[in-house]
């Protein structure tokens, strides 16, 4: 994107992995008679290492059966351009992601797949002290990522720009791009209005996000809403199966938290 805008216990395959980014490995298993939680809803409790509770920051939910959990640690997450840490965050344990070196970056989850379903996560996004003044806390999620980032699909937010006191800012307060054929920029040129929207954000602030995707078609929902706020018809990629990664766009600081993956029946 350019300035101008703006163990282990292996898991069976469709038990529920929660991804847990703490510093070391940890392995748990829970009884097979313990029934899942509802997918989307917050987990609760805590696992034990050493005497000292380790909370689940992010998680993968997958819907199963079984339950075997098997919480992953910092390592599990990929990444050159980004400085990450743990920290707590307006009261949230969170995965923090920084941009390093002005470009922006993702964060791939290690041996993830995707191609159709739901991806939740309550994120935050504001720019980091002395970016540049395009700068707007991109912030959001990439999917179907193929060899290690060299292309993948995206939907992300622009926080400043959800109550920015001009309507072409309010306007593109999300975005769609396949990188890196399909940029925002050519998206904008070639198809106005077509992969962004507006939708109410304030810099800084959690907030909830969630897309769903089905063949070349992808939705996104923010805050808990019951329509989606972009909806894209026309994936560029194709019908294609790929990781996960966590997106920061350039001269952000950025918040992941709570992360949810259901895949599609």
């Amino acid at each position: 994107m350019k300035n101008a805008a703006t163990s282990g216990i292996p898991p069976m395959p469709g038990d529920m992995i929660v991804m847990t980014p703490t510093r070391e490995p940890i392995v748990t298993a829970a009884s097979h008679t313990e029934q899942q939680s509802p997918a989307g809803k917050k987990e609760s409790g805590a696992y034990m290492r050493n005497g000292k509770n380790l909370r689940s920051l992010l998680g993968i939910l997958l819907p199963t059966m079984a339950a075997w959990a098997q919480p992953i640690p910092i390592a599990n997450l990929q990444t050159q351009k980004l400085d990450m840490s743990v920290v707590t965050y307006q009261g949230k344990e969170s995965m923090r992601l920084v941009d390093r070196e002005g470009g922006g970056g993702i964060a791939l989850l290690k041996n993830s797949a995707f191609k159709d379903g739901a991806i939740e996560v309550e994120l935050a996004g504001r720019p980091t002290a002395g970016s540049f003044a395009g700068a707007r806390g991109f912030v959001g999620v990439a999917f179907r990522v193929q060899s290690g980032g060299s292309k993948y699909e995206c939907i992300y937010l622009r926080p400043t720009n959800g109550r920015a006191d001009d309507m072409s800012r309010r306007n593109h307060s999300t975005q769609y791009s396949s990188e890196p054929d399909w940029s925002w920029e050519r998206l904008r040129n070639e198809s106005p209005g077509i992969y962004e929207s507006y939708v109410d954000l304030e810099s800084g602030a959690w907030t909830r996000y969630k897309i769903v995707v089905k063949g070349t078609r992808a939705e996104l929902y923010v805050h808990g809403a019951a329509q989606p706020c972009l909806i894209v018809k026309d994936l560029k990629l194709g019908e294609v199966t790929g990781a996960i990664a966590l997106w920061v766009g350039p001269g952000t600081e950025a918040h992941f938290a709570n992360l949810k993956v259901t895949p599609a029946p």
